[in-house]
């Protein structure tokens, strides 16, 4: 596996703009982004953004209860998933998980542990760490 790597700390939600621009470029291709950090640590409010830039203008929400919520944006579809609540595996083939890695649209995973034994294509790790109010996010390419 080649991995390349990326990192930046955030001290404040007005550098999230900065930040967003900086973590798209990182992604370059890559459209499958798993979003891996503690509770409360901003994954939806950090995904919120990278919608944002990517043009949507849709109203965001946490999809705990649906489990994905769809964007519209210029780049196209955008599936927002939060695995939280997922039992198993079997839940995600019963939403047709498999349809949305293959749609090449982006695909923003919360709580990834329960959906990355199913991607077998590339995909980039984001970590988001917390010490007192300061936000890491370190982004990690994954070549499959």
């Amino acid at each position: 596996m080649n991995n390349t790597n990326f990192s930046i700390q955030v001290n404040s939600t007005y550098e999230l703009n900065s930040v967003v621009k900086k973590l798209l470029v990182f992604f370059g291709d890559e459209k499958i982004i798993l979003f891996d950090a503690p509770m409360g640590a901003g994954k939806t409010t950090l995904i919120k953004e990278i919608c944002r830039e990517l043009g949507s203008t849709d109203n965001f929400s946490s999809p705990t209860y649906a489990l994905v919520n769809e964007y519209h944006s210029a780049a196209g579809k955008i599936f927002h998933f939060d695995l939280y609540r997922l039992k198993n595996t079997v839940e995600l083939l019963d939403i047709g998980i498999e349809d949305y890695l293959a749609s090449k649209a982006f695909c923003f995973f919360e709580w990834p542990e329960k959906v990355i034994d199913i991607i077998d294509t590339n995909y980039v790790l984001l970590e988001i760490k917390i010490d007192e109010n300061i936000r890491y996010i370190r982004a990690t390419k994954m070549m499959i």
